[in-house]
């Protein structure tokens, strides 16, 4: 459940897929623990990706598929969790719509 109303920051947020080749220009910010890369995809899109879906090596690529499209939820509404990354996580609404909401904005609800 939202116990605090998101608002999705991007409206064509970075996309890549496993094996994409990334550009970093060296900046990072820390989110809720988490370290978190500016990226230029190959299409020239650039935006926010966790550090932990970059390769080590000194080609970067991505090593799975990440899409940084957030999700606008409302304070009570009930959504389902997908998965978690890095502070955020992958949720979808009754709609269909999907997208990442911060953790720290959601509870976990069991429903029968």
């Amino acid at each position: 459940m939202v116990i605090e109303s998101w608002t999705a920051a991007y409206s064509d947020p970075i996309r890549v897929s496993a094996g994409d080749p990334v550009e970093l220009n060296g900046r990072q910010d820390i989110w809720d623990g988490y370290i978190w890369l500016w990226a230029k995809n190959q299409d020239g899109k650039e935006g926010w990706i966790p550090d932990c879906i970059v390769s080590k090596g000194a080609q970067k690529t991505a090593t799975e598929t990440y899409s940084a499209m957030e999700l606008t939820c409302q304070k009570g509404q009930y959504l389902t969790v997908e998965k978690r990354l890095h502070g955020w996580i992958w949720c979808s609404e009754q709609s269909g719509q999907k997208g990442w909401v911060p953790e720290r904005n959601l509870q976990t609800i069991n429903r029968s």
